[in-house]
């Protein structure tokens, strides 16, 4: 029954946006954050016990937060607002339904070496229309994230992911893992409030 009732929520969800859509008249540009995990789904926990469903909702509230601040605000939407398990393709279909210019899946990593450490962004190697938006895009996010938050960089790489590959025909595309939970430093580093404030403010200004 839960299933059913989650289900439900996020088609209401999807119509709605698709009405908002219809009514907008602005040309700003449309961005879809992908919240990684979430309801059972917790995603990677940290050596702290930290999930990686709740850094990523942390973040991505922020995001929403300083943009509706902005004097002209992207048209940023989540595909999950609360902690609640949303499909792959459920979220992919959100990039189709609202035309969005940007989709970007928010995670954070987790590695058996506990010495492993900082910020990758993945794109979709085959991905024909927008491969080098994608790239450019993950490049931007990942350097001024580096630069501002003093993580190390793990480059863009290529990978087959869903999320990526099912938006290549509507949009560029990036995946970001956020920093390792399994290395204690990050860990830390992604509990307090003014960290995830400065990753979300990064995040936001290339956008």
């Amino acid at each position: 029954m839960k299933k059913v009732l989650k289900n439900v929520s996020f088609v209401i969800l999807l119509l709605k946006m698709c009405v908002i859509f219809g009514q907008e008249t602005s040309a700003q540009k449309r961005i879809i954050i992908d919240v990684g995990h979430g309801g059972k789904d917790t995603g990677a926990i940290g050596i702290n016990g930290i999930q990686e469903k709740d850094v990523v909702m942390s973040i991505a509230n922020e995001i929403l937060r300083l943009n509706n601040d902005l004097e002209k605000p992207l048209d940023i939407y989540l595909t999950r607002y609360s902690d609640t398990l949303i499909s792959l393709s459920n979220r992919t279909k959100l990039a189709k339904a609202l035309k969005a210019d940007l989709f970007v899946s928010l995670h954070c990593n987790h590695s058996d070496n506990p010495d492993a450490k900082g910020i990758e962004v993945y794109a979709l190697r085959k991905q024909e229309r927008f491969s080098k938006e994608s790239v450019f895009a993950g490049y931007k996010i990942e350097r001024a994230l580096c630069k501002t938050i003093g993580y190390e960089s793990r480059g863009v790489k290529f990978a087959n992911f869903q999320v990526l590959r099912e938006t290549t025909e509507y949009c560029p595309a990036i995946l970001m893992e956020l920093g390792f939970l399994s290395n204690i430093d990050e860990a830390q580093y992604l509990m307090r409030k003014e960290n995830v404030l400065a990753i979300a403010l990064s995040i936001l200004k290339k956008l």
